[in-house]
């Protein structure tokens, strides 16, 4: 599974050939969540408050990019870097 982002302790990996709905899986510390971005919500699992209002954060800020990704994933492509969060 690729790691697309990293930012603030957090770690951003999308899985190929993964299961629908479309989403990326968060990891912090110990803590995993599932995200989807279309609107930026938790799918499933938890992060911290703080870490999971960042993670939200960056999701909205690139769902074209995280579309791309998913889709690139879906067909066994590599998948693009995406911009962390500031």
């Amino acid at each position: 599974m690729p790691r697309i982002s990293q930012f603030h302790g957090v770690d951003i990996y999308m899985y190929y050939s993964d299961h629908l709905p479309p989403h990326f899986h968060a990891f912090h510390g110990g803590a995993e969540a599932l995200i989807e971005w279309s609107p930026p919500q938790v799918y499933t699992g938890s992060l911290p408050r703080s870490v999971l209002k960042k993670v939200l954060e960056w999701a909205a800020l690139h769902p074209t990019d995280l579309d791309d990704d998913w889709q690139r994933a879906r067909s066994g492509l590599p998948l693009q870097p995406i911009p962390p969060l500031p």
